[in-house]
């Protein structure tokens, strides 16, 4: 039974590497849950470096909770290059509902409209297949203003299409800096060499 799981495991491996792909630009759904409402929003995610993306999500329910996160994430493999966990945090823009309890007469007090600013912290694992990247996230939010809550955690599923692959965008970076160092003058080499 173990040769068999270990057997399952090194397909699993071999299939990823041959059709998995890194990616450079991702852009794709999110939906959002958490105790008080879901959401559905867009996320754009982009690689800045290697094992460091950014990411923005705006999100609503459509009715009351809208939030744009703006997020800085550090990448790190668990099996291969295209399975891996991330970790990271940012900032957060909303207009929110809010809930504040009155323990003397025992009654909750909704209001709705509440401009928000917090700090988005977020932990998940991601995997990259067939130009795809599939995630699942944890996104705890901390309450700078705007609203009585100080913290608000979500559960997020994210589905996202490869843009650009991270080979593609690699090559289009070193044609840029060869575009660069050739257009970089050097006034004293002329001299040297015997040009004018």
């Amino acid at each position: 039974m173990i040769k068999k799981l270990l057997i399952v495991f090194i397909l699993f491996l071999s299939f990823q590497n041959v059709y998995s792909q890194r990616y450079g630009t991702a852009l794709g759904l999110r939906f959002g849950n958490s105790e008080s409402y879901r959401t559905l929003g867009l996320t754009l995610q982009q690689r800045v470096a290697d094992r460091l993306t950014i990411e923005s999500i705006i999100q609503s329910d459509f009715s009351r909770n809208t939030h744009l996160s703006l997020l800085a994430q550090k990448h790190r493999p668990i099996v291969s290059k295209r399975f891996n966990y991330y970790l990271g945090g940012g900032l957060s823009f909303g207009i929110e509902e809010s809930f504040v309890k009155n323990p003397t007469d025992r009654e909750i007090i909704h209001t709705y409209g509440n401009s928000t600013l917090g700090v988005d912290l977020i932990a998940g694992v991601e995997l990259t297949l067939a130009g795809a990247v599939i995630s699942l996230d944890y996104k705890p939010n901390l309450n700078i203003s705007g609203r009585q809550e100080f913290y608000k955690g979500q559960v997020g599923i994210s589905a996202r299409t490869v843009l650009v692959k991270s080979k593609d965008q690699k090559k289009k970076q070193r044609q840029r800096q060869r575009a660069r160092n050739k257009s970089e003058s050097k006034p004293f080499s002329g001299l040297f060499n015997g040009k004018n």
